[in-house]
């Protein structure tokens, strides 16, 4: 048996028109709080590596400082070194 659409009358569009409307309204408020978080989200990452970007170069830095002293004791500890076998 076939079951039949009832008819559709002006106050049955305009109850569906007011659901569809009301549906596109809460999508939008929906919309708008995910842009929201996404954005708060941007910003705290973009925070948290400025943050690591300064922790890593002040690490970069140290050690770099660390290589030269290494470095520099090295040569010194050569020349001291050579200019004794030089001297005896």
């Amino acid at each position: 048996m076939a079951q039949t659409n009832p008819a559709w009358t002006d106050e049955r569009l305009d109850d569906l028109n007011g659901q569809v409307r009301d549906l596109g309204r809460r999508m939008d408020m929906g919309f708008s709080r995910v842009d929201e978080d996404l954005r708060a989200l941007r910003f705290e990452t973009r925070s948290e590596i400025a943050e690591l970007r300064a922790e890593t170069n002040a690490r970069f830095d140290a050690l770099n400082r660390t290589l030269l002293r290494i470095g520099g004791g090295a040569i010194f500890t050569l020349a001291v070194g050579f200019a004794s076998v030089l001297a005896s």
